[in-house]
């Protein structure tokens, strides 16, 4: 498993098209694919909002996650940071922050490397 990880529109996608050979076709992107295909593409994209979907329909999604990691464990995984800024007012938003925050963690955890896109530029955090 490859974690890769940064800011909105900082280039994290075409990093990983151009670093590891990832195709349109090989990557899961919850507003184009059905959910079933999660556990058979080469990269998953947009994981922040994949547990904000599972919040959502009161799934938990921790335990996705593990499956997840267990299904699939060669995937690539794009992930937005979202815990920097304005701490939301509404207490729902705060619960996906931090859900994801505890999850980028697991994420980690169980991933060979660990990679920050900003500006297009790579910082790597775990090798």
């Amino acid at each position: 498993m490859r974690l890769i990880t940064g800011g909105l529109y900082q280039g994290k996608r075409e990093f990983v098209r151009k670093k590891y050979g990832i195709t349109p076709n090989d990557i899961f992107d919850v507003d184009k694919c059905p959910f079933s295909a999660i556990y058979s593409r080469k990269c998953i994209d947009n994981y922040d909002r994949i547990i904000k979907i599972l919040t959502e329909k009161n799934e938990n999604p921790f335990l996705f996650t593990e499956q997840l990691i267990k299904n699939n464990p060669d995937v690539i995984i794009i992930m937005n940071e979202i815990g920097n800024g304005i701490i939301p007012i509404e207490k729902s938003e705060r619960v996906w922050r931090e859900q994801v925050g505890k999850i980028g963690c697991i994420l980690a955890e169980h991933s060979e490397t660990v990679e920050r896109i900003v500006c297009g530029t790579v910082i790597i955090l775990k090798e």
